[in-house]
C-alpha cells in the first residue's frame, strides 16, 4: 500500500469532510433542531478519528475521541444546541483543521502550546454536560447503550420479536478491498477466527461487487459480509479479529442495543448498487428471511395482488422494524436507484498540462488547416476539417474537466460573516444564489481573495448596528447577497447589501483632500463611486479588526483586471450598494472572431460579438469627440481599432462594423477586414505590455504570427465614455 498517496488522500478527504462540519455547524445555529446536521457534524470527527488512526496521527486520534463522544451524547439528546455550543464546536473544528495541518506539513508531533489550546477547547466542551457527566471515558458509548431508556427504544433495531438477539449480539458490516488476496490475507479466516469469540449467529455474504466472469481477476476480492456475533467480548476484542486487514476493507462494528442512528448511518455508507428494501434490511441484521417472507404475505393478504401495500409500511405496522431504519433503507434504495456518477481525483499540474497540450495542439491544426487551404486538395481540405472538429470535441471536453461550481467558494463566506457579525455586534443574514455556475478552477481559486475583502467590507461599512437599523425603519438583520450567473460567455458574480449605502459627498470630500479630484469638478455617480477603487482611498472615520486601513478595495480591482475582468459599483444612499464583478469563463482557450487592421491580426471574444455590418462614411454620424453609427434607429458608438491602436497601413474603402456588448452596454469596434471564427489559445501578455490599454492576451495563429486579444469590456467603457462626453459637450454648446 502506498502510504504516501493514502496520506495525501487523508489530507484532501479531512479538509473537505472539516468544511462539511462546519457548513452543518452554521446550519445547526439557525436549526437547532436539525438531526440531519448533528449527524453530519459527528460523521466528519468520526470519519477524521479514524482515519487518523491508521496513520498513526495520535493528536489527532486524542482529540477527536474526546470530541466524538461528545457529539453522540448531542446525537441522542442528552445535550441541547445553543448558539454557545456551536461557537466552541466551531472552535473543536478549527483546531482539528490545525491539527490536520500540521501532519500534511510532516511534523511527528504535535507542539505543546497547540496540545494545551486543544485541552482548553475540551474543557469549554465538558462544561456543556450535567454535573457528574464526563466526555473522556473510552468506554463512554458502551456504557450509554446499556442504559434503560436506550434499551426501550433501540431493542427492536436488531430484532423486535426475535428471541435470537440479546444484549451479546453485535453487528459487523465488512467490506473487504480488491487487494486483500494480493496482500496474502484469507477473507474467510477472518469469519473463522470471529467464531472463537462467539456464534455466529447471522452470516449475509454481499456479492455486488462481482463482475461479470469474463472481467473477473483472480487475484482481486469482490466479497463482503453482514455478519450478526453473539459475544461477551468488548468492541476492542473485535477490532483485533480485523487488525491486519483494517487498512485494506470497510469495518463498521455495531455494539449492541445501539441506537436507530447507528443502523441509520450503516445504510447510508453501504457501498453496493441497487437492492431492494428487504435485500437492505435483512443485510444489516434487522429482518430474517423467514420474518420477510411473513411481510410479504402479509402484504398481499392486505392489499391483493394488484393493489400491495407497500412492504415499508407492512413491516411498520407489525412493528417488525423500527420506522427510522425503514425510512434510511428506503432513502439508500432511492439513492442507488439511479446511476451514481463517478469521479476520480486529478492533481492540478497535471491538469494544467493536460489543458496546454491542448492549446499546442490546437495551434498545431490551424497550421494544418492553413496549409491544407493552400494544397486544395479536397480530401486534405475533408480530412484537416474532420480533424478540426474532433480537435474542437477535445478542446470542449478538457475545459469542461477544469469547470467547477462557485458555490464551494461561495460557501467559505458563510464562517466569515457568522464571525465578523459577531464581532462587530451586527444580525447579518447571508444569501447565496447560483452556486451552481460553473466556471475555470484557476478563475475561482484567484477570486476568492477579491471576494473576501468585498464581503469583509460589506459587513464592516454596509450593513450597520441593529439600533441603527431600526431608527432607519429597516429590520434589525441585514442581509449580505451571493450571486452568480453566466452572461454573453462571461460569469457574473454580484455581491449586495441592504446596509447604509455610499455616502458620495464623504467620498467626494475625501477624494478632494488627497488631491485625486479638483473642487468643483462636475463627475457621475459611477465616477464617484469608482474613487473607492484608488489605492489607499478610505472613508472609514476609525480603524477597526475588519477594515478602514485604506487598503483592499485597489486591491480587489488589480487582481480582478489581472483575470481580464472589470468591476463596477452601484449604490443608494440609506438603501444599499452592489458590487457586479465580470469574469471570463476560461483563462485557456476561447473560441474567437478574427479580423484585420492593415497589417495586424485581432481577437475579439465570440461570445460577445452581437452582428457584423458594412459602412461607408455617408452611414458615420460625427459628433463632437466621437463617432456613431444608426443601426435601425439606435444611435450606437464605435471604434476604429486602427486610430486606437495607431495601426499604419492603407484605409480600407469599406469599414466593417463588429457590434458588441458587455452587459447592458454596445459599442462598435472597426476592422478593414473580417477573417472568420477562430479558436484561440490565450498566451499571457509579458511585462512590457501589460499596461497597453484594450488588450487583455494574445494568441499564435497557424502562421507562427501573433495575434492580439481584444479587452473587449474596456473598449466599450471607452466608446461609452466618448458618448457620455459628447453628450456633456452639446449640453454646453446649448447652453
Amino acid at each position: 500500500m502506498n502510504l504516501s498517496a493514502a496520506k495525501d488522500t487523508f489530507i484532501i478527504e479531512s479538509r473537505e469532510l472539516l468544511d462539511e462540519m462546519e457548513h452543518s455547524l452554521l446550519e445547526l445555529e439557525k436549526d437547532p433542531s436539525s438531526q440531519d446536521a448533528i449527524n453530519a457534524v459527528f460523521r466528519a470527527v468520526h470519519t477524521i478519528k479514524g482515519s487518523s488512526g491508521m496513520f498513526g496521527f495520535n493528536g489527532i486520534v486524542d482529540f477527536t475521541h474526546v470530541a466524538e463522544n461528545f457529539l453522540e451524547k448531542v446525537r441522542k439528546g442528552t445535550i441541547k444546541i445553543s448558539d454557545d455550543l456551536t461557537a466552541v464546536l466551531l472552535e473543536c473544528r478549527d483546531h482539528i483543521a490545525e491539527l490536520v495541518d500540521i501532519y500534511a506539513e510532516g511534523d511527528a508531533s504535535v507542539p505543546a502550546q497547540l496540545v494545551a489550546k486543544g485541552n482548553e477547547i475540551l474543557k469549554r466542551l465538558e462544561s456543556f454536560l450535567n454535573e457528574g457527566q464526563t466526555i473522556s471515558s473510552k468506554h463512554n458509548e458502551a456504557k450509554e447503550a446499556k442504559e434503560a431508556e436506550e434499551k426501550k427504544d433501540t431493542a427492536s433495531v436488531t430484532k423486535t420479536s426475535r428471541d435470537r438477539v440479546e444484549n451479546d449480539c453485535w453487528h459487523i458490516s465488512l467490506r473487504f478491498g480488491k487487494d486483500v488476496l494480493r496482500n496474502g490475507l484469507d477473507p474467510m479466516a477472518f469469519i473463522g477466527y470471529l467464531k472463537n469469540l462467539g456464534k455466529i449467529i447471522n452470516l449475509v455474504t454481499v456479492t455486488d461487487a462481482m463482475p461479470k466472469i469474463k472481467d473477473m481477476n483472480p487475484e482481486e476480492c469482490y466479497l463482503g459480509f453482514e455478519i450478526d456475533l453473539e459475544t461477551d467480548k468488548t468492541k476492542e476484542d473485535i477490532e483485533q479479529v480485523f487488525e491486519f486487514v483494517e487498512n485494506d476493507a470497510q469495518i463498521i462494528i455495531i455494539p449492541p442495543n445501539s441506537s436507530v442512528d447507528e443502523y441509520k448511518m450503516l445504510i447510508e455508507n453501504m457501498p453496493e448498487t441497487p437492492m431492494r428494501l428487504g435485500e437492505i434490511l435483512q443485510s444489516i441484521g434487522s429482518l430474517t428471511e423467514h420474518e420477510l417472507e411473513k411481510a410479504m404475505m402479509k402484504q398481499i393478504e392486505k392489499g391483493g395482488l394488484e393493489h400491495e401495500k407497500p412492504l415499508g409500511e407492512i413491516l411498520a405496522e407489525e412493528k417488525m422494524v423500527p420506522e427510522a431504519v425503514i425510512d434510511a433503507a428506503l432513502e439508500k434504495q432511492k439513492k442507488t436507484a439511479v446511476e451514481v456518477k463517478k469521479s476520480i481525483r486529478i492533481e492540478a499540474d497535471k491538469l494544467d498540462n493536460l489543458i496546454n497540450q491542448v492549446g499546442e495542439l490546437v495551434i498545431t491544426v490551424s497550421n494544418v488547416n492553413q496549409l491544407a487551404d493552400k494544397n486544395g486538395d479536397k480530401e486534405l481540405l475533408e480530412a484537416s476539417s474532420i480533424m478540426s472538429r474532433l480537435v474542437e470535441e477535445i478542446r470542449d471536453s478538457a475545459m469542461n474537466v477544469r469547470m467547477v461550481q462557485i458555490g464551494e467558494t461561495f460557501k467559505k463566506f458563510e464562517r466569515v460573516v457568522r464571525d465578523l457579525s459577531k464581532n462587530l455586534g451586527k444580525k447579518i443574514d447571508l444569501e447565496v444564489s447560483g452556486g451552481d455556475t460553473e466556471l475555470d478552477k484557476t478563475v475561482v481559486e484567484k477570486i476568492s481573495d477579491p471576494l473576501m475583502h468585498i464581503v469583509r467590507n460589506a459587513v464592516d461599512h454596509g450593513i450597520g448596528m441593529p439600533e441603527t437599523r431600526k431608527k432607519a425603519g429597516k429590520p434589525e438583520y441585514g442581509t449580505l447577497s451571493l450571486n452568480a450567473f453566466h452572461d454573453m460567455g462571461m460569469i457574473i458574480i454580484e455581491i449586495s447589501d441592504d446596509g447604509e449605502g455610499i455616502n458620495k459627498e464623504r467620498v467626494l470630500k475625501k477624494a478632494i483632500e488627497r488631491g485625486l479630484i479638483a473642487q468643483g469638478q462636475e463627475l457621475t455617480d459611477k465616477e464617484i463611486y469608482n474613487l473607492i477603487f484608488e489605492p489607499g482611498f478610505s472613508t472609514a472615520e476609525a480603524v477597526t479588526n475588519v477594515s478602514g486601513r485604506g487598503v483592499g478595495m485597489d486591491v480587489v480591482k488589480k487582481n480582478i483586471e489581472a483575470l481580464r475582468g472589470t468591476v463596477d459599483i452601484d449604490s443608494k444612499e440609506g438603501e444599499g450598494t452592489s458590487i457586479r464583478i465580470q469574469l471570463p469563463l476560461t483563462l485557456a482557450i476561447i473560441d474567437g472572431f478574427r479580423v484585420g487592421v492593415g497589417e495586424t491580426s485581432y481577437i475579439i471574444p465570440l461570445d460577445m460579438v452581437l452582428e457584423c455590418i458594412e459602412i461607408t462614411e455617408k452611414d458615420i454620424l460625427t459628433k463632437r469627440g466621437g463617432n456613431f453609427v444608426n443601426l435601425r434607429g439606435e444611435v450606437l458608438p464605435f471604434l476604429r481599432l486602427r486610430e486606437f491602436f495607431d495601426e499604419e497601413g492603407a484605409k480600407s474603402a469599406h469599414e466593417n462594423v463588429i457590434v458588441v456588448r458587455y452587459g447592458q452596454m454596445k459599442a462598435g469596434l472597426v476592422a478593414d477586414r473580417l477573417l472568420g471564427e477562430f479558436q484561440t489559445v490565450i498566451k499571457p501578455l509579458g511585462k512590457l505590455f501589460e499596461n497597453v490599454h484594450g488588450i487583455s492576451g494574445a494568441t499564435i495563429l497557424g502562421s507562427g504570427e501573433v495575434a492580439l486579444i481584444l479587452d473587449v469590456p474596456r473598449l466599450v467603457k471607452a466608446a461609452q465614455r466618448i458618448e457620455e462626453e459628447s453628450k456633456k459637450l452639446h449640453t454646453a454648446g446649448v447652453a
